[in-house]
């Protein structure tokens, strides 16, 4: 049984190797009409025990809002969930747990406009795209977003001769750096540690002066918390360093 991510892809990208980076250029993405989120029965923070409730929602995509049948109403920020390529172990692979070649992200600032870097991990890279949200919390504290079909995303792939330890993306308030694992604790030192090797390249520092300012300027975030892989990412805001 494949109770998996619906997904489009894998997409061969021409040229790409094992120790590259794919850019994925987010150019357009339009939710759908309705979605559905939800409560209880299962929460990693145990806060709940008692049965799912279920909201539905209509998605207005002109107005960008959301109304579900309680009347509860929301601005919507779609992005997509998934969006990653296959590790390089031989073998069945998931798509719940996010790992350093992407997938199940659940980061809510990959909106469009943005860009996100991965490490190619496979010959062609065989990305893939899926798991939409119409809107979610840092967290997605109990276990879902807004979940929806999308209407329409666009995607624009670029190749770089470039290794990367971690996901990076280059958002319209700045640059972000994403850490993944079981541990939260240990997660939130990949995404440091990803962000003081981008602090290092763009601003030729030394990487103990670029931990010293990281503790001035940068902000490290819970991406979510409910993937069996937590997810941090740490956000360094553009003119925080002059």
């Amino acid at each position: 049984k494949d109770d998996g991510h619906c997904l489009c892809g894998p997409v061969a990208i021409k040229g790409a190797q094992a120790g590259m980076c794919l850019e994925i250029k987010i150019e357009k993405i339009v939710p759908g009409t309705w979605g559905w989120s939800g409560a209880g029965g299962h929460s990693d923070l145990a806060i709940e025990e008692q049965g799912w409730q279920p909201y539905l929602w209509q998605l207005n995509a002109e107005t960008m809002t959301g109304e579900d049948d309680d009347g509860h109403r929301v601005a919507l920020r779609p992005f997509m969930g998934v969006m990653g390529m296959p590790p390089a172990e031989a073998g069945d692979h998931g798509t719940g747990p996010p790992r350093t070649c992407g997938g199940n992200l659940d980061c809510k600032e990959l909106v469009p406009g943005t860009q996100l870097f991965l490490p190619v991990a496979v010959a062609g890279g065989l990305f893939s795209v899926g798991d939409g949200h119409a809107v979610q919390g840092d967290g997605e504290v109990s276990g879902v977003a807004i979940e929806c079909p999308m209407e329409c995303v666009e995607l624009t792939f670029h190749l770089h001769d470039m290794r990367l330890s971690t996901p990076r993306a280059r958002t319209a308030q700045g640059w972000m750096t994403l850490g993944l694992d079981k541990d939260l604790n240990e997660a939130t030192r990949l995404a440091l540690s990803g962000m003081l090797d981008l602090m290092v390249e763009q601003h030729g520092m030394g990487r103990k002066e670029a931990l010293a300012l990281a503790s001035l300027v940068v902000d490290l975030r819970i991406t979510q918390i409910v993937n069996g892989t937590r997810g941090v990412h740490a956000v360094l805001p553009d003119g925080a360093l002059l």
